[in-house]
């Protein structure tokens, strides 16, 4: 016979599980996550947001070349406007596009990052790569210290004006911007998962998540004759790629489902490189430092960012449970917004927060 003061204790701890596990749900209860369309805060006043401030916020965009905003705080649109479901091409947002499918292939095992350009018979046209470059291992080419400064796909001139000499660094020592680094994940990702990147995006990311509009033909391949390994664009909707952004922003997981590993969010959107007035450089996502992140706006510490050139960014600030979307229309030769531009939508944006 069980003595009583035994089944008091078993009660007790029992129903101090319970009250854990209701406290657990109650937490996770409280994470918002759109269905099939976003849904809205019921007023933004009550979200304690500033609706004029929100409007100097939506005028000033309309002084620049701005196509597209969405805000979202908590799960729920604060505020929208432009053409939020018009497929814009994300230009470098891609590249964080791949890291998160990085992170569910590494998880699985179909990849291994202590792998080296040699080992995964890596090459490009002449001038081929030298064995030193080859050495490469593939977790210094995800957070562009890979030391191989072969000419690349889709570089703005800028980039290829910056790329350092062939051998000038070893790698692992050194990061810059590269699109060579960027291209060949591609290709690599390709090889070792043996899945098309665009089809394992739509089913590893975007049907998890919910995506309104992404079709399969919304990504592309750009080659050329500067390198053997493409750049793979996609064109996306503001409402989708706030979705990505919440994604992130709830370390990878959508409703109760993991989508990408919670320690592969982490070690992404932290910093191992100096990557100057932008702050810190991950795994294909940048990141504030030291107040560092885009001009004339103050960011906490632990927002990050996807950018793409032209004026596309998906910020995410965690501790403002915030996601915001800024698109242009970099598809003709129109005026594009630049980093001064975006810091100050930014700050306005924030300054609407002030009954927070």
């Amino acid at each position: 016979m069980t003595h009583p003061r035994v089944a008091t204790v078993r009660i007790a701890a029992t129903v101090t599980l319970a009250a854990s596990l209701l406290s657990l749900h109650a937490f996770a209860a409280q994470d918002v996550y759109p269905g099939s369309s976003w849904e809205h805060v019921e007023t933004v006043d009550r979200a304690g947001w500033s609706q004029p401030q929100l409007d100097e916020a939506r005028r000033y965009s309309t002084t620049i070349a701005t196509a597209a905003v969405m805000i979202v705080d908590g799960g729920r649109v604060v505020d929208a406007w432009g053409e939020i479901d018009r497929r814009f091409n994300v230009h470098s947002i891609r590249k964080s596009f791949l890291s998160a499918l990085y992170g569910i292939y590494v998880e699985e095992g179909a990849i291994d990052l202590s792998l080296t350009l040699a080992d995964l018979g890596i090459d490009d046209n002449e001038p081929s790569l030298t064995e030193v470059e080859k050495q490469a291992i593939l977790h210094d080419v995800l957070k562009a210290r890979s030391g191989v400064f072969h000419p690349a796909l889709y570089e703005t001139p800028g980039m290829a004006a910056a790329r350092p000499a062939r051998g000038s660094h070893a790698p692992g020592t050194f990061w810059y911007y590269n699109n060579w680094d960027f291209n060949v994940l591609g290709t690599i990702f390709e090889r070792l998962a043996r899945r098309n990147l665009f089809r394992s995006f739509r089913e590893r990311i975007a049907e998890p998540i919910g995506m309104e509009d992404f079709r399969l033909a919304d990504g592309a391949y750009v080659t050329g004759t500067d390198s053997v390994h493409p750049a793979y664009p996609f064109r996306m909707t503001a409402r989708d790629m706030a979705r990505f952004g919440l994604l992130f922003l709830r370390e990878g997981r959508w409703n109760n489902h993991q989508v990408v590993p919670r320690d592969w969010v982490r070690a992404s959107i932290t910093s191992y490189s100096d990557a100057g007035a932008a702050g810190g450089y991950g795994y294909m996502w940048w990141v504030a430092a030291d107040g560092r992140h885009f001009p004339g706006v103050s960011l906490p510490a632990g927002a990050y960012s996807a950018r793409g050139a032209g004026g596309h960014y998906i910020l995410v600030v965690p501790d403002y449970d915030l996601v915001v979307v800024h698109r242009v229309n970099t598809d003709g030769p129109g005026p594009r917004v630049n980093g001064q531009e975006f810091g100050e939508l930014v700050r306005l944006i924030l300054a609407a927060r002030a009954n927070r």
